[in-house]
């Protein structure tokens, strides 16, 4: 284990924050190490007195080869990437290999015979992959290659289904008030967060941003906050909480969109309809969409900046919608008289259809907000129905184009074509991956449809992806592939499953 010079300790905790597998405490303002410490390195990095040095191989640890960290492993605990284990001295991986597939990966593509979920990883990558397996289907010999691949090249795309302001695109996301990341461009719906990245992993912080990429993409609960922005409670599968505040509803659509879905429905039930949103606010009058149910301009104007008839740009804030207006009279800029008529009804409200407000219009033009008449609430609940439910999504990327596919085949760029023709099937964790066009192998993949927890992260850093490719006996062959290492499918789910 690592060897802390009390003399130099000045307690300050980095240590203990980032170790890997809780092998460090601080007692009387001076760092102490227990018997789960594997010499990882990580506390000798981020120790800023040189108070710690590598000690010796401990008496019964086994050195894991695994990866290029080599942890140091005492006998009934783990590594740093919890994968391997010391059992009565020999180093096993910690999780059974997953063969069964989760789902299939669509009519053109081949499933993959096993998940790579469990299959561990042959170090350096020369060395043929830790599972080769063939199995006939469908009157074909089908090959699939597995492997768990540490990559730097990693991270996740998080969506945020959402109007709820969140911060500036290009912000810093934090975690423990460490940089992980940034807010991306907005989808439609949705708020994008990008977390990782090779220049991060391999940053100051990397050992953070690989063990919040894994924390995403497992399914895990994890608190980020955005610079200058909101604080966020985030779990894939489950709704966002935003400030303290979880969201339900993922909007309709814009506030354009609104109206131009709802344009019937409005039409009788108020004379105008302001559809509030933090990108583009609807005017229900001077829509096309109104004109097209029989409306003309009524002379309401919206405080928002004017894109085109009946579309305003809104601005971001914590109001409704996501906009900066916080009052719903406020969404009334003014209302030219000579054009309106004293008792109008106008209906404020959200694309999701959560708050709404409606104002009667007075003779000098001013407005008094009503209750809700039966025929407004139900237009506003019948966009509130139409609405999906808000979720976090998380789409792990990477590139598997280096030298993860020397384990697969002695002509990597060969694999990378086959990849690139549809030859050869890319699956992470059993669930199908897309692959982007051009160089290399990058692909993205949806955790959801993963294998449950699938991901791991070394101290190198970088994050352990589970890896299948799956292809034909014959392009297996054509491409190089390690033939002399193949074994039937069955000799795995027997080694697995049955009884010797």
């Amino acid at each position: 284990m690592v060897i802390i010079d009390v003399a130099l300790c000045k307690g300050c905790g980095l240590c203990v924050r980032d170790c890997p597998t809780s092998a460090i405490e601080v007692v009387n303002r001076k760092a102490r190490v227990n018997d789960k410490c594997v010499q990882c390195g990580i506390c000798l990095r981020v120790c800023k007195f040189q108070a710690v040095r590598r000690g010796d191989l401990a008496e019964g640890a086994v050195k894991c080869t695994s990866c290029p960290v080599q942890c140091e492993v005492l006998e009934g605990y783990a590594g740093a990437c919890r994968r391997y284990e010391n059992r009565g001295g020999r180093l096993v991986r910690s999780r059974a290999l997953e063969t069964a597939v989760p789902r299939k990966t669509g009519r053109r593509s081949l499933t993959p015979l096993i998940t790579a979920v469990g299959a561990g990883t042959n170090y350096p990558c020369c060395k043929p992959a830790p599972h080769i397996v063939q199995d006939t289907v469908n009157g074909v010999d089908v090959v699939t290659v597995v492997t768990e691949a540490p990559l730097s090249y990693s991270g996740v795309k998080v969506k945020i289904d959402t109007n709820f302001y969140i911060g500036e695109e290009g912000a810093k996301v934090k975690r423990e008030g460490r940089g992980v990341g940034m807010v991306d461009t907005e989808e439609y719906g949705s708020k994008m967060l990008s977390i990782g990245g090779a220049n991060l992993l391999t940053g100051k912080d990397g050992f953070i941003v690989a063990r919040t990429i894994v924390d995403l993409a497992n399914g895990e609960r994890v608190m980020l906050t955005v610079e200058n922005g909101a604080k966020l409670e985030l779990e894939a599968g489950k709704r966002p909480v935003i400030d303290g505040v979880e969201d339900s509803k993922m909007r309709v659509g814009c506030g354009s969109a609104t109206i131009g879905l709802f344009a019937r429905d409005i039409k009788g039930v108020v004379d105008e309809a302001i559809i509030l949103d933090h990108h583009v606010i609807g005017l229900f009058s001077e829509h096309l969409a109104g004109a097209e149910v029989g409306m003309s301009w009524s002379g309401v104007i919206p405080n928002a900046r004017k894109s085109t008839r009946g579309r305003y740009f809104g601005e971001h804030g914590r109001g409704w919608g996501g906009t900066h207006i916080v009052n719903p009279r406020d969404a009334i800029k003014a209302i030219d008289m000579s054009i309106a008529k004293p008792g109008m009804t106008i209906l404020v409200t959200e694309t999701t259809g959560r708050k709404a407000a409606l104002f009667k219009v007075k003779e000098d033009g001013n407005v008094d907000e009503v209750p809700l008449t039966a025929k407004v609430q139900a237009l506003v609940d019948l966009i509130a129905a139409n609405c999906e439910d808000a979720l976090v999504s998380v789409i792990y990327t990477g590139g598997t184009g280096g030298s993860a596919r020397a384990g697969v085949t002695t002509k990597p760029v060969a694999l990378t074509r086959a990849v690139h023709d549809g030859k050869a099937t890319l699956t992470i964790g059993g669930a199908p991956a897309y692959v982007l066009p051009g160089g290399g192998i990058n692909f993205m993949v949806d955790t959801g449809k993963m294998v449950a927890k699938a991901f791991s992260w070394v101290p190198t850093p970088a994050t352990v992806a589970p890896v299948e490719y799956t292809m034909t006996r014959e392009d297996y062959e054509a491409i190089g592939g390690h033939v002399d290492q193949i074994k039937p499918l069955y000799e795995i789910k027997c080694e697995k499953n049955c009884d010797e």
